[in-house]
């Protein structure tokens, strides 16, 4: 849970998981969105790697990464139990209420 809060806690990471909300995108493609350097974006993409925030996927030598939400819903999930909150996945996530069987 703290290599996940680490990441967030940078305005440009939480961006650029903003923009991976869309679906995947390669790295020149979400450093062509910021007036960083190309070496300052791999090292907030290695960050996001590292919290498994983000998974990258080597096509050649471009290198793709797409949002992995289902982490981040962990370590919100386990933030809010560590100050008492009574709250779960099957709570957070609502579900279908499948059909009752009948007894025959």
């Amino acid at each position: 849970m703290t290599s996940v809060f680490k990441a967030l806690s940078d305005p440009t990471r939480r961006a650029i998981l903003e923009h991976l909300q869309g679906g995947p995108m390669g790295a020149g493609e979400l450093a062509d969105l910021f007036d960083v350097s190309k070496p300052t974006m791999s090292a907030h993409f290695a960050v996001l790697v590292a919290a498994g925030l983000i998974v990258p996927e080597k096509h050649g030598r471009t290198i793709t990464y797409q949002l992995c939400l289902s982490v981040l819903e962990d370590a919100l999930l386990g933030f809010a139990q560590a100050f008492g909150l009574k709250v779960s996945r099957a709570a957070a996530t609502p579900r279908a209420v499948p059909p009752k069987k009948e007894n025959t």
